[in-house]
């Protein structure tokens, strides 16, 4: 949906907090492969990599999780009461996509426990997300954007 000119873009809340708990639940399995098998784990976070790249790149609404949500979970939702920017939700795709990528060279590469400790990283943001609606990339993002050059 076009937004008119000099707005932001608004998601309702319900979406990122649903990705958030798939993401959760592709870390956690992660984590459990990295038991059995670290190429597995390193195949799977790579997957959730590309979530994130897709996230960070295109938005939550087009995201595979915001997509997901928009088709089998809003249409039985009421309408949102709460929405939230899409800028700090971009940015917060691409912190995680920073940690699952190394983790995924981490596992990929042999070296599980620094693959293990970046999907922790990962796991413990998204599940703050999750369970809390406390979005870390959300909260840093202000102070990135400070750092930014004012455009002309």
């Amino acid at each position: 949906m076009p937004v008119p000119s000099g707005t932001i873009e608004q998601v309702d809340v319900r979406g990122p907090r649903f990705a958030a708990w798939v993401t959760t639940a592709v870390l956690v399995a992660v984590l459990l492969l990295t038991s059995f098998t670290g190429p597995w784990a390193g195949i799977l976070l790579a997957a959730q990599t590309v979530v994130f790249a897709l996230g960070a790149a295109l938005g939550p609404r087009r995201s595979p999780y915001g997509q997901l949500f928009a088709k089998l979970v809003a249409p039985r939702l009421s309408a949102p009461t709460e929405t939230e920017p899409v800028g700090p939700l971009r940015f917060a795709q691409l912190v995680g996509f920073l940690f699952a990528a190394a983790g995924t060279v981490g596992f990929l590469s042999g070296a599980a426990v620094a693959g293990s400790v970046a999907a922790g990283f990962a796991l413990f943001a998204a599940l703050l997300n999750a369970a809390f609606g406390l979005c870390l990339g959300c909260r840093i993002y202000p102070l990135v954007a400070r750092l930014r050059p004012a455009s002309a």
